[in-house]
């Protein structure tokens, strides 16, 4: 079972996380930012991986820590779990339409963390959320799981489809590329023969 768990504590925040990347969907969030835990809860949900995480930040300086510290976490499980990366599929790419809302996001669990993030907000926050701030957890989840992420919004007319839209595709690629591919399950998907 690729199972693991991941904490981060600082004068900041104290995250506990633990992540099940053959789970069946079922999200236990608690961040203190109710549409933050929303978004997170469509990453289990659609990538089908069990996720409990208790965050607790200083809410009453502003998001930035909390959303920050849970995506350097996130990722850094992700990476965990995989372990050596043998068998997986590596690579995936899914589109996601929410409403209004078109969202595309291509993912390699290369082992060289890289970002590339293009989206048009409407305005400048998603339920208090400063639209930064979403985009730097996507970058946090890049570095610590030391993978390629290009994330595209095609386009939007409301920053909660568009947000939600955002989470969906890149929980849909996460499952896809975690995968196991039986034609090489027993070798790691690089010409390097590491990741």
């Amino acid at each position: 079972m690729r199972k693991t768990t991941s904490n981060r504590k600082t004068k900041e925040t104290d995250i506990s996380l633990s992540l099940n990347l053959d789970g069946t969907g079922i999200a236990n969030i608690n961040t203190g930012i109710g549409f933050f835990d929303h978004m997170l809860t469509q990453i289990a949900l659609h990538g089908l991986m069990d996720i409990d995480l208790q965050a607790k930040g200083d809410l009453h300086i502003d998001y930035h820590h909390t959303i920050e510290d849970c995506g350097l976490v996130l990722g850094d499980a992700i990476g965990q779990a995989l372990g050596s990366k043998q068998g997986i599929r590596r690579m995936a790419e899914a589109s996601v339409p929410m409403d209004d809302a078109l969202a595309r996001v291509i993912l390699d669990l290369s082992g060289r963390p890289y970002s590339v993030i293009q989206i048009n907000w409407v305005s400048s926050d998603v339920a208090g959320i400063p639209t930064s701030l979403i985009e730097h957890f996507f970058e946090s989840v890049a570095v610590t799981s030391k993978s390629n992420l290009h994330l595209s919004v095609l386009y939007g007319k409301d920053n909660h489809h568009i947000a939600e839209a955002l989470f969906k595709a890149f929980a849909r690629a996460l499952d896809a590329a975690t995968q196991i591919d039986k034609r090489r399950a027993d070798i790691v998907p690089s010409s390097k023969g590491k990741i």
